[in-house]
Order: C-alpha cells, then structure tokens, then sequence
C-alpha cells in the first residue's frame, strides 16, 4: 500500500517564545533568503538530500523537493518578548548579522512586533524586561 503525501498548502506559522539574539537570527536568515541575498547554508530541508531506492540507482532528490513542505514564502514569524523592540531592533542591539544584510531587510523585520510576555521575575532574575 503506498501513501500519498498532500502538498503543503496555506501559511506556516512559527511562533518563539523570546525574539532575541538566537530568534532575531532565525527570522532574519529565512527573510534574507526568501529575498535571495543567502543561501540556506545548513538547511536539511532546504539543501539537504534523500536517496532513494539502492544505492546504484543514483536518485538523490533534495529533500525540500520530495517532502511537502511548506515554501518559505509561506511562513510567517511571530512571538512573545518581555522587551517590545520589533524584530529589527532586537537583531540590531543584538549585532547578530552584519548591519547591511539587516538594512536589506529592515522592512520585514520591522513588521514584527513581539506579543507581550508572560513574566515572574522569580524564574528569570537577569532579565528586567516591562512588556508584559
């Protein structure tokens, strides 16, 4: 019995719980290369590859074409922080890549602003964050 996988269909949302230095990075890699300035150097699902069938059958399709997944350009970012900076600002205070790149793509970066966290001081005394 073979089963048919149905094609990726409508947005893809990822929501992270804190839009610092490690998410600011995420988001502002896939926009970069959605708008072509990178490439998904790391990827396995966007540079990774599959082989199929025996080894001497020499198939060895890329993941991203086998699978159905969702095309970047249809995810769409989103999160909660204890700091209200938009996602630009986040990744310009956190130097997380090079501030041409960042520019690059300032408009989508700006666009996202983080929903208010839920916050107890008692669980994270490093942090002193007011948008909760």
């Amino acid at each position: 019995m073979e089963y048919q996988l149905k094609e990726a269909s409508g947005k893809l949302g990822i929501l992270l719980p804190g839009l610092g230095a490690v998410a600011t990075t995420l988001i502002a890699g896939v926009e970069s290369i959605k708008k072509g300035f990178s490439q998904p150097v790391g990827s396995l699902t966007q540079m990774g590859r599959i082989r199929l069938g025996k080894r001497t059958e020499n198939r060895h399709p890329l993941i991203k074409d086998f699978v159905p997944l969702a095309d970047l350009n249809n995810i769409a970012f989103g999160g909660w922080d204890v700091y209200a900076d938009n996602v630009f600002e986040a990744a310009v205070k956190a130097r997380v890549l090079e501030p041409v790149l960042l520019h690059a793509i300032k408009p989508e970066l700006e666009a996202l602003k983080p929903m208010k966290a839920v916050f107890d001081k008692a669980y994270a005394r490093n942090l002193d964050g007011e948008h909760v």
